[in-house]
């Protein structure tokens, strides 16, 4: 069963900044991509950031030039977030893919206060 727990999140003024964790009970490498997720309420669950098992990197246009997702050892993801704004306040969800199927972290609320 693979297990994802997230953490980092919390309370942060406009533009600051927050890292976000992601362990896996596995390696990272058994995935075919690893990615960040956000549900802001009233919302739907969007991509922020993912990187493939090979390193590609992509991210959401409002993630550009902001977040930084990044794997530092070969149990966990993170997501460095700079210039954090109101409208990032929302859940964010550690994803891990491996043949189509998707697993999920429980997230960890991100809130920017402006």
């Amino acid at each position: 069963q693979v297990q994802l727990l997230e953490s980092g999140g919390g309370l942060v003024q406009a533009g600051g900044s927050l890292r976000l964790s992601c362990a896996a009970s596995e390696s990272i490498f058994e995935f075919n991509s690893m990615g960040w997720y956000r549900q802001a309420p009233g919302k739907e669950r969007e991509l922020v950031a993912r990187i493939t098992v090979g390193g590609t990197t992509n991210y959401a246009d409002f993630a550009k030039g902001r977040f930084t997702i990044s794997r530092e050892n070969p149990n966990a993801v993170y997501l460095q977030m700079l210039g954090l704004k109101s409208e990032d306040t929302a859940v964010y969800y550690c994803n891990a893919n491996r043949l189509s199927k998707n697993y999920w972290g429980q997230g960890t609320q991100v809130t920017v206060s402006s």
